[in-house]
């Protein structure tokens, strides 16, 4: 990302540790009476990811105005052209002198704060009033931080709405996460494969990127007529196309985590809406150069979506969203993921992955993990919600699946990863997948069919639309059960040993 402005090294440092900054920033003294106008934190302070989100707000909306000319056909360079229009609603949750928004590998072209926009572009020397917005941008990969930081002028107190327009753009590229995988806006030759789990929204646009400021959203998404733009929600109206260009609506009116926004562009069949059994509209978009075999793959399993919907919601409540469906893309980022309402396949959608991608609307997407190191509770429950399947269909039961992972013979390597804190690195790590369902089914051996669902609805109404630890996990079980969970739990997530064979029954 480049620096607005040709800051310097000394105020990169002072935009990136904004709360150091504050003290020489204007504002009521401690003598006076008033609000003391201080920085929002540059992140919300993850173990993982410190940097990601902000401080000082809560954003209520992101309306995403996307226009994108994929990249010309080979032999041409692999990058296409963004451009990007970000409106966004949020309110301060104190008296702010300056705010973070994440963003990496944009140019940021103009801000305004409540239709005020920015009068200059240099950053402030400390103490230095600027009238209008200052913004810059600070970058630090070694840190993983990509922060635009903006000085509002007048200052914000807390409680007060304020309403941003950023424009932004640039060439998009092929960007990675902490492991080198492609994450977030991932250009492909027909258009851009979307999926942005841990951090990777800042890739394509300006947000607080952690799941713990959960936002509504709005997309118009312009592309090349003849391509199809897919988001979350539903679409509010139908696409409009004029001068060769076609921009596609869509709303996502459900608190939704950052990392679970999707606007991939694609040679896609659009498929006429059908609906779940409940009433659920299910939207589906498969790529047109599926290969026969897998396209075949794809549409049995699709086919499912009601039956697995039928099936969950017998199981965990109402679906939890205004819409579902599926995103299948030819090109390959090598991983499925559950973005909301409208989880990314790459190549196929196989069965297994279409249930392991729907449970998780209920586990990670209503019910979000507070820190990352919780991840268990979204993928230990998505792969259990798929041993649940695969019994229900008659496949194999979820003591059989459970039996099979617990007299695997495993090194002592894997049992050395703590999955209630697997670290950055380990946040995919297959034990949180297998060891994280394992932990489900003995707690459902430990205190009973009736109390384990019962506890898992109690889980997914008590926090929905929010995010929780697993703390809150084992409290609300011992809560519904009455017995002290401390030693399961500990067992189970932090002892770096097999568990013991007592949860292990012979079917």
């Amino acid at each position: 990302m480049r620096l607005i402005g040709g800051a310097t090294a000394a105020m990169v440092v002072l935009g990136a540790f904004g709360a150091t900054a504050a003290a020489a920033a204007p504002g009521k003294g401690p003598d006076n009476a008033g609000p003391r106008y201080t920085a929002g934190a540059s992140g919300v302070g993850d173990a993982y990811f410190p940097f990601a989100g902000n401080g000082g707000y809560d954003v209520q909306h992101y309306d995403l105005a996307i226009r994108y000319a994929p990249p010309a056909p080979s032999p041409a360079p692999l990058s296409g052209q963004f451009d990007g229009v970000a409106t966004i609603d949020l309110v301060a949750t104190q008296d702010l002198d300056r705010f973070n928004l994440d963003l990496r590998g944009m140019d940021v072209r103009s801000v305004s704060v409540n239709g005020k926009p920015a009068t200059g572009i240099q950053p402030p020397l400390a103490g230095e009033v600027v009238d209008g917005a200052a913004y810059w941008h600070v970058q630090d990969d070694a840190q993983r931080i990509w922060e635009l930081t903006i000085q509002p002028r007048p200052m914000i107190k807390a409680g007060q709405k304020v309403k941003l327009v950023i424009e932004y753009g640039g060439a998009t590229t092929r960007p990675t996460d902490i492991e080198d995988s492609l994450y977030g806006w991932v250009t492909m030759r027909d258009g851009a494969m979307v999926a942005s789990e841990p951090e990777g929204s800042m890739t394509w646009y300006p947000v607080s990127d952690h799941q713990t400021d959960k936002a509504t959203y709005s997309f118009a998404i312009t592309v090349p007529a003849g391509k199809v733009a897919v988001a979350n929600g539903i679409q509010p109206k139908p696409q409009e196309t004029a001068d060769g260009w076609t921009t596609w609506f869509w709303n996502a009116p459900d608190q939704q985590a950052s990392y679970l926004t999707t606007a991939s562009v694609g040679d896609f069949d659009l498929r006429p809406t059908y609906y779940s059994t409940s009433g659920v509209p299910i939207i589906d978009a498969v790529d047109t150069k599926l290969t026969s075999a897998r396209l075949t793959t794809t549409n049995a399993s699709l086919g499912r979506q009601v039956a697995m919907i039928d099936f969950f919601e017998s199981k965990f409540g109402e679906y939890p969203f205004v819409a579902y469906g599926s995103i299948v893309d030819n090109d390959s980022i090598a991983y499925a993921l559950e973005t909301q309402t409208r989880p990314v396949y790459s190549t196929q959608a196989s069965e297994g992955t279409v249930a392991h991608e729907l449970a998780h609307q209920w586990f990670g997407n209503a019910v979000s993990p507070e820190r990352w190191q919780d991840i268990w509770l979204n993928e230990g429950w998505a792969t259990y919600a798929t041993w649940m399947w695969n019994d229900h269909r008659g496949i194999r039961s979820t003591q059989t699946a459970y039996n099979s992972w617990y007299n695997a013979n495993r090194s002592t390597s894997y049992w050395q990863l703590q999955i209630g804190d697997p670290g950055a690195l380990g946040l995919f790590a297959g034990q949180v997948y297998d060891r994280g369902a394992a932990t489900l089914h003995a707690l459902r051996l430990e205190v009973g069919d009736t109390t384990f669902f019962n506890a898992a609805k109690l889980w997914l109404e008590r926090y929905d639309d929010s995010a929780g630890t697993s703390e809150d996990f084992q409290a609300i079980y011992e809560e519904v059960s009455g017995k002290d969970l401390d030693g399961f739990f500990q067992t189970w997530l932090y002892d770096q040993v097999k568990p013991p064979a007592t949860w292990t029954i012979t079917p």
